[in-house]
């Protein structure tokens, strides 16, 4: 399995400091060189994931930043971003890896579902939240993930009561976990082993999300 190699962070923690394109410019094939290496380590967890999953594609996210909406004018990211897809419209749900100096994590789950799928995650929970909640106290789990995380409307969402004993599960607006790693276990020998113990830890979170997005409330495919 690959490493990730040390300089990812020495480069980002210069970036940082230096964000402009008269210092990036001159650093462009530095750049490229980890840019290969993090697309190689990206291909190795993808085809593992691919033991018991099906990942259509790793897209590593462009390095230039798109500030024409933004106060913030600096030019490039300082992190490397990979998401990892999951083959659709059967399987619902996805991987990502965020790699930074002193900030590290990866996600999984639901991070802007379209409004017809919110809705018919919250019409499940509505009708039936244990499910849910079994998954979500599962020791595995926990162990690996956490808690189930993600933004939330003040009260109800429209059309749901705010009074429904499952409200804490309907109001979410995303559906998230979230795992931080420090930089020393980024440069572990044994990261990658981590990731894929992690990413296969939440499939019965994902077999859910995608048996209820791909029904209809009685239970019938919608595919």
């Amino acid at each position: 399995m690959s490493k990730i190699n040390p300089d990812v962070f020495a480069f980002y923690t210069e970036l940082t400091q230096n964000n402009t394109r008269e210092w990036f410019d001159p650093q462009k094939p530095r750049f490229k060189s980890l840019e290969t290496e993090i697309k190689q380590f990206a291909e190795e967890l993808k085809n593992a994931l691919n033991q018991t999953d099906e990942i259509e594609r790793a897209k590593l996210f462009r390095i230039y930043r798109d500030v024409r909406f933004s106060n913030d004018k600096t030019p490039f990211k300082t992190h490397f971003g990979i998401s990892f897809h999951r083959k659709k419209p059967q399987l619902r749900g996805g991987y990502y890896l965020h790699i930074a100096p002193g900030d590290s994590f990866i996600a999984t789950g639901f991070w802007d579902p379209n409004k017809d799928d919110l809705l018919r995650i919250r019409k499940e929970l509505e009708m039936d939240a244990q499910e849910l909640r079994n998954l979500m106290a599962n020791p595995k789990l926990k162990s690996y993930w956490g808690e189930l995380q993600g933004d939330e409307v003040k009260s109800a969402p429209k059309g749901f009561s705010k009074e429904h004993a499952d409200i804490d599960l309907i109001k979410k607006k995303q559906y998230l976990f979230i795992k931080k790693f420090t930089d020393s276990e980024v440069l572990a020998a044994d990261f990658q082993k981590h990731l894929i113990e992690h990413f296969n830890a939440i499939r019965p979170f994902f077999d859910y999300m995608s048996s209820v997005l791909t029904t209809n409330l009685n239970g019938e495919s919608l595919l």
